[in-house]
């Protein structure tokens, strides 16, 4: 299999919320790129792939918030992928910290970041 990821996956392990219209769900935050991440729903949940998400979720031992708007992109088996749409300046600095911290190779980063410029704005 031919990898397409132009993006590195951190494992990561937080509870996230997601709210999409009046529905709330609580998730697991699995790993998570500059792009996007892996969460683990409960397989019961109602969320629409047609329609934006909202994602919640602390860093660990810290009052930070991190919070973006996505899109579900696949849910099989409680494993949800979702693609980061919008996320304000604050938590994309902090997602960049997190991948910064746990790829150790700057270069690799910096190519990742280039990347996700490419893919339009984020406000």
């Amino acid at each position: 299999m031919i990898e397409r990821r132009r993006f590195s996956r951190i494992v990561y392990q937080a509870v996230a919320l997601i709210t999409q219209g009046n529905q709330q769900v609580e998730a697991s935050v699995k790993d998570l790129s500059l792009h996007g991440l892996l969460l683990h729903c409960p397989t019961n949940h109602q969320l629409n792939r047609d329609q934006a998400i909202k994602v919640k979720f602390p860093l660990a031992d810290s009052h930070i918030e991190i919070a973006l708007h996505g899109r579900i992109v696949s849910d099989m088996n409680g494993l949800t992928r979702v693609i980061i749409e919008h996320i304000d300046v604050e938590s994309i600095s902090h997602l960049k910290r997190i991948v910064e911290l746990n790829v150790g190779d700057d270069e690799l980063l910096h190519r990742e970041l280039e990347q996700l410029s490419d893919l339009g704005p984020f406000s």
